[in-house]
């Protein structure tokens, strides 16, 4: 089996970095390209420098250029910068693992048209442990549906610009579907001053941003006389960088359609 052809987005950022040393570290994946934007002063530049490694390739703000050979795309930018990149691998071919978060639901259909053309996985968080943690969550909630309040609890670092988190919203999501709500209903996303008792039905969202934090998620399922926490913490960004390897692993024997970690899973 030839190694996949893989190219990244945003390669000089913190994630961009680690994306590259793992596709340098597998033994079946190839790093053929890097993209960044145009600004970025490592355009031009190795990828691999930082890592003390040669990769023959340079960092591109043209899409053509940074895509010219892959196979797949690894994108965890920002929703205005992967659309753009989303159009481009739909019309060319190129299979595409998303992570990028903070998407409002025009941008959701674009990447479901654009899976009419080619293999997509999305998933606002490509951890393995976390999304072995959602399947758990929807397990809990089922039992802890009536006579539970239930609150998530997120951090992550200084930089992180969309709150609360995708991993979060999709955890309420996983909860409020597991026990027959609608998030869009129940979500309570922000409380300050007097705000009357707590809705029973409602999933509350509290955000945390500071330091260095990779991401910390933690639901409560809060009942009289217990509680019950189910917590998932990173420590380093190389749990998504594996899980996005495992995603385009999956697309290698698919053309077209719309996947998230549940499928390169198998938890359905």
């Amino acid at each position: 089996m030839s190694a996949m052809k893989i190219a990244v987005a945003g390669a000089s950022g913190r994630m961009g970095k680690m994306l590259v040393e793992t596709i340098l570290a597998a033994d079946d994946a190839s790093l053929v390209g890097a993209l960044d934007v145009a600004q970025s002063p490592a355009i031009g530049s190795d990828p691999g420098v930082t890592l003390g490694k040669e990769t023959g390739v340079k960092i591109e703000s043209d899409l053509a250029l940074g895509l010219a050979q892959a196979e797949y795309f690894i994108d965890f930018t920002r929703p205005e910068g992967t659309l753009h990149h989303l159009e481009y691998c739909a019309q060319h071919g190129i299979k595409m693992i998303i992570g990028t978060t903070g998407f409002d639901d025009a941008g959701k259909a674009a990447i479901a048209k654009a899976a009419e053309k080619t293999a997509i996985v999305f998933a606002p968080n490509m951890s393995v442990g976390v999304n072995v943690t959602m399947k758990l969550l929807e397990m809990a909630a089922k039992s802890f549906s009536h006579g539970y309040d239930i609150e998530i609890v997120e951090a992550h670092h200084r930089h992180k610009v969309d709150a609360p988190s995708g991993t979060a919203l999709k955890m309420g999501e996983v909860i409020a579907d597991a026990i027959g709500r609608d998030l869009n209903e129940v979500g309570v996303f922000a409380r300050e001053g007097v705000t009357g008792e707590r809705d029973p039905s409602s999933i509350g969202f509290a955000t945390i941003r500071g330091g260095d934090i990779v991401g910390d998620h933690t639901v409560l399922f809060a009942g009289i006389g217990e509680r019950v926490e189910i917590t998932h913490k990173s420590s380093s960004r190389v749990t998504y960088a594996h899980g996005s390897l495992r995603a385009a692993r999956f697309l290698a024997d698919k053309k077209t359609g719309l996947y998230d970690m549940y499928d390169v899973l198998g938890l359905r």
